[in-house]
């Protein structure tokens, strides 16, 4: 299973960048997906996310301003990210938590290699 970011770059404060992240491989279905980020000298934090009901979590810093979405149909997430500030800045990851067969009832973690987001003018 591969998850890959895209939609990241440097924006500018004010700015509303949406971030993809396509799940591929040997899915079977996709229980939560979520997205964290990291920014320099922090520890990786939850920003969003949604279980396979449509509910949606955010954390406080975000709460208003962005909005998680699936495409399930595409194995696909989105954050659409609204009145980004510079501290906004840092690698955003997606995170799934994927039942790769029929065959195993089990769910795995897995993780995207991030993309950058910049706030700056």
């Amino acid at each position: 299973v591969q998850l890959v970011e895209s939609g990241g770059g440097l924006v500018q404060p004010g700015g509303s960048p949406r971030l993809s992240c396509a799940a591929s491989g040997s899915i079977f279905s996709i229980r939560d997906m979520d997205w964290y980020r990291q920014a320099p000298g922090k520890k990786r934090e939850l920003v969003a996310q949604t279980i396979s009901g449509g509910s949606a979590n955010y954390a406080d810093s975000v709460k208003g301003r962005f909005t998680i979405s699936r495409d399930n149909a595409k194995n696909t997430m989105y954050l659409h990210m609204n009145s980004l500030k510079p501290e906004d800045t840092a690698v955003y990851y997606c995170n799934a938590a994927v039942r790769p067969s029929s065959t195993n009832d089990r769910f795995y973690s897995y993780w995207g290699q991030g993309t950058q987001v910049t706030v700056s003018s």
